[in-house]
């Protein structure tokens, strides 16, 4: 069985763009607090400058199955090298004007910092296991028998307001280099 690094993305199912996403570009970021891998808890909406939120449906852990069924679900697999791509343009980003980059998922924050930690993150994991940014923001979801989990997008926001999103994200390990792309466009 191929490991995280060895994915043919050929071999999965393609994320479509099923609207799920249309209505994000314009809204505010929610005045919400959302625990953070560092220690705190990070109010969205008072961050300023260029914030990229990577939201993902999962990140494994070693010795965990995943759900049932998980490559089949287009879109699913790839948490681990889209946070890994991440941390490798991570200057680069900031260098073309990202002030923040967070990755979210619905895992606790005890399972991110484990990630975080595993992955040598330099940037922290914010959880939304209580759904609390998934609700305001309507974001796209999907369920499996472990719960229920984001559908992979990215946001830019730009002084508090989504300025883009790409949605659906694939292959998962691209997504740092297309935001990368439109920060240098548009920053």
């Amino acid at each position: 069985m191929a490991t995280e690094f060895e994915i043919d993305w050929s071999t999965l199912p393609t994320p479509v763009d099923d609207g799920a996403a249309d209505h994000l570009t314009g809204q505010a970021l929610p005045k919400l607090r959302l625990p953070s891998t560092d220690g705190r808890d990070v109010d969205l909406s008072a961050l300023d400058g260029a914030v990229v939120l990577y939201v993902y449906p999962m990140t494994g852990t070693p010795g965990k199955d995943l759900p049932q069924g998980w490559n089949d679900i287009p879109g699913a697999r790839g948490c681990t090298p889209q946070s890994c791509a991440f941390r490798d343009r991570f200057a680069e980003l900031q260098a073309a004007g990202a002030t923040h980059v967070f990755g979210v998922s619905t895992q606790t924050t005890d399972a991110q910092t484990e990630a975080a930690q595993r992955l040598h993150l330099p940037f922290p994991l914010l959880s939304d296991s209580g759904g609390a940014l998934s609700a305001a923001l309507r974001l796209p979801m999907f369920d499996t028998e472990q719960g229920r989990h984001h559908k992979r997008l990215t946001l830019i926001a730009r002084n508090g307001m989504i300025a883009q999103v790409f949605y659906p994200v694939f292959p998962p390990d691209a997504d740092a280099a297309n935001v990368e792309a439109w920060l240098r466009a548009h920053c």
